[in-house]
């Protein structure tokens, strides 16, 4: 596919020089999404389809008929995956994110977040793609914030583990790649359950009458995933173009916040009572030990020009939480 362009000639005619635009037909980059089904791949590749990006996303169990099904655990998949969508740029979304279902499942969870990343890196350095993996806070231990794209990653969960190692992976099969790290997601969620930051109106929608507990010790930094989504865009953009963007890059909303706070912001926002919310300033016993505190500087992008503004969170989980309200319900079916 290609797009109509406009280039400047001379034409040198006896007795005088010529300026001429001319229309030419520029070719229509390629992006490969997988994970294209998730909340931040659906951001992403609506991203980069608003800025005239020709889309292939891919996608598993919940594939639709405009996604390519493939299973990442096979390599002879992928390859045909980019056999088929020939892109010039891969963003890897593709993830087991849940720390808790890491914990339970950790062979599948290890076999999608390293072994597939493996592969598909091998694919794009052997095919010349640009590819940008999408990593997370989680790295990091979280008791000496903010990390530094060069500080020392230590982390506490199976999940960060197979994080860490699906970069190392990419690093190791595709020098040239991208890994940006992000923290904790929100966005335009097709069902509440699908983020743990909109699965907090749940909690704030039992008030006034029942009580609920929350977390106020791990501090957050939720971040909307249209904002990822513009960084990836960017990345993928110049990367073309210069071969020095390259390695770890992160991004992350500014916002420090525990899930107790996240909660009592929804419900302001909302026009609701937070009353019932109490604060817990203990780890619940059982589930996947988490960083205090792993706030990510985001310089590097910054000095390159590549970040964004994140939204402001109260603002931008109104946004997100809109169709859900009671009295917009309907909604639902329209816009998700």
């Amino acid at each position: 596919m290609s797009r109509a362009g406009a280039e400047l000639k001379i034409h040198f005619n006896p007795g005088r020089v010529q300026l001429v635009q001319e229309e030419v037909l520029v070719p229509t980059p390629r992006v490969l999404v997988t994970g294209a089904t998730g909340l931040l791949g659906r951001a992403v590749c609506k991203e980069f389809q608003n800025n005239d990006w020709f889309v292939v996303g891919s996608g598993y169990r919940r594939a639709r008929p405009q996604h390519i099904r493939c299973d990442l655990t096979d390599e002879d998949a992928v390859r045909g995956l980019l056999h088929e969508s020939k892109p010039d740029v891969i963003v890897h979304c593709a993830a087991e994110r849940r720390p808790d279902v890491v914990e339970r499942h950790t062979e599948a969870a290890v076999n999608l977040n390293v072994h597939a990343t493996g592969a598909l890196a091998r694919e794009a350095a052997a095919s010349g793609v640009v590819f940008i993996y999408i990593s997370t806070d989680y790295v990091f231990d979280g008791r000496n914030p903010p990390y530094g794209e060069d500080d020392t990653p230590n982390p506490l969960n199976v999940y960060g583990r197979s994080k860490l190692e699906g970069e190392r992976e990419t690093q190791r099969h595709c020098p040239g790649a991208v890994v940006l790290r992000v923290p904790v997601l929100y966005g335009e969620v097709e069902s509440v359950m699908e983020s743990a930051v909109t699965s907090l109106w749940l909690k704030v929608q039992e008030g006034p009458t029942e009580s609920c507990t929350l977390d106020h010790c791990q501090q957050r930094f939720p971040t909307d995933a249209r904002d990822v989504a513009i960084v990836c865009r960017k990345l993928a953009a110049r990367a073309r173009q210069d071969p020095s963007i390259r390695g770890v890059f992160h991004f992350s909303g500014k916002e420090q916040m525990t899930k107790y706070e996240m909660a009592v912001a929804i419900a302001q926002a909302f026009n609701l009572s937070s009353n019932h919310l109490i604060p817990l300033t203990e780890q619940p016993a059982g589930s996947a030990p988490r960083p205090a505190n792993s706030h990510l500087d985001c310089s590097r992008l910054e000095l390159l020009d590549l970040s964004v503004e994140p939204r402001p969170f109260t603002s931008a989980i109104s946004d997100c939480l809109w169709p859900f309200t009671p009295d917009k319900r309907w909604r639902q079916t329209v816009f998700h």
